[in-house]
């Protein structure tokens, strides 16, 4: 049975790279991007040839099962051009390519995977990543070493665990079988694309329910505009929809649409002069499949990395911490030169700080109780200390606190009133009497 929906692909070699070592294939029942690597040709030839042995597998499948023996025989038989090409020019050794391969059987996705290139399923509004990356930073992040976050940016993110290369004849895919429905939309993308746009901005570009060439065209510009470092490729597949149905014609991007790319170039000897030294290009291999030694190395060196991380986290906390006690000490130290009247339970008191206080830290202290009895004060006086009367100084503090006293004293009699002033007609005149 033949696929019914339709597809897109497109490859990009990105602002970084001087040349696309990525493939992509678009077909009737088979969907596949791969991810080449091993210098300025291996990675071309990789690809390339993964692309050329996954061809084809383009038709109809009876069962899944037959799919995925077919896929893993194609797989196989491309790992072993691979080291019948490195054997042939030894200078390609090392040369690889990560792989990522749907195959449509009816009302199922048969899925084959090896290396950090990814597939993701748009379903019911939500983004899901299908396959999982095989590179060392997720096995970090598998046993909780580090989060995903963090290994967005790890240093050693690109650093491959399994891939089809030179080094292994019979490579280990990944190998399982999805349903599928009607509105599904199928995402395979190099990691130019996941390593730059994430999850968050993919889903937005999928629920605009545009066509897959259209949604590839999105999802590229915005590889592009952060900066695109490694050459993207997507292959975006709609089983049903509202969108027009496959033609049935495959398309193939990247360096698998150039037959001669699977013709290994000859090598050029590098120029260098003392004024020109050879610098390592930009299309230099970002990934490869480690040795164990190098592995161990990696492993100890991200122990350092994590202790550093701890203790960068405790001087950074230390630092904090002592700008909020040099913070704290300050403010309170301000308060100290604030005075304020008011009262204890029944007099009026000069007090050094300010009236309020930080839960159980108290602000403020009596320095001089004045004896004035709030019982004596006038009552508009009375009410003014209760709530407090706010002093400049310590000496607007003891006039505030005069002014209260005077008050006192006229409430208590005991300031003498003054002598009234005899009025014109109590005068004597002069020569009276």
């Amino acid at each position: 049975m033949v696929f019914e929906g339709s597809s897109a692909a497109i490859s990009h070699t990105g602002k970084v790279r001087s040349n696309n070592q990525d493939s992509g294939y678009s077909g009737a029942n088979l969907f596949v991007v791969a991810d080449g690597m091993g210098g300025h040709a291996g990675g071309d030839v990789a690809s390339s040839i993964a692309i050329q042995r996954m061809q084809p597998l383009d038709q109809p499948y009876s069962s899944t099962e037959d799919a995925q023996a077919s896929l893993q025989a194609a797989a196989t038989t491309a790992a072993g051009d691979l080291i019948r090409a490195a054997k042939d020019r030894p200078e390609l050794a090392g040369l690889g390519t990560t792989l990522s391969a749907v195959i449509m059987v009816d009302d199922f996705a048969v899925i084959g995977h090896i290396g950090d290139s990814r597939i993701y399923l748009y379903r019911d509004d939500a983004l899901t990543q299908i396959t999982a990356d095989h590179t060392f930073v997720q096995r970090l992040v598998d046993s909780g070493r580090i989060t995903p976050e963090e290994a967005r940016y790890h240093p050693r993110r690109s650093v491959l665990m399994r891939v089809l290369s030179d080094m292994d004849s019979d490579p280990e895919l990944d190998m399982f079988v999805m349903h599928t429905q009607p509105g599904d939309r199928w995402l395979l993308c190099s990691d130019g694309l996941s390593g730059v746009v994430d999850e968050a901005h993919v889903l937005k570009a999928m629920r605009l329910g545009l066509p897959p060439g259209r949604t590839a065209d999105n999802l590229l510009k915005q590889a592009l505009d952060g900066g695109a470092p490694d050459n993207v490729t997507i292959v975006l597949v709609d089983v049903g929809g509202a969108h027009a149905m496959h033609s049935g014609t495959a398309t193939i991007v990247g360096s698998a649409s150039n037959p001669a790319n699977i013709t290994v170039p000859p090598v050029r000897a590098p120029r260098s002069s003392w004024l020109h030294p050879v610098r390592q290009a930009a299309n230099e291999p970002s990934h490869f499949e480690p040795s164990s030694e190098y592995l161990e190395e990696l492993i100890e060196e991200d122990r350092r990395r994590a202790k550093r991380r701890r203790l960068g986290w405790i001087a950074g906390m230390l630092v904090v911490l002592a700008a909020l006690a040099f913070a704290a000490f300050a403010a309170y130290s301000w308060t100290q030169t604030r005075y304020f009247v008011g009262a204890d339970e029944d007099s009026v008191v000069i007090y050094q700080g300010v009236q309020q206080n930080i839960g159980p830290i108290i602000l403020s202290t009596p320095i001089q109780d004045t004896d004035i009895l709030l019982a004596d004060l006038p009552p508009y006086q009375r009410d003014s200390v209760e709530r407090t009367i706010t002093a400049r100084s310590l000496s607007d503090a003891e006039a505030i606190v005069a002014r209260l006293q005077a008050g006192a004293d006229r409430v208590t009699g005991e300031t003498p009133l003054p002598t009234p002033v005899p009025t014109p007609s109590e005068t004597p005149m002069e020569g009276e009497g």
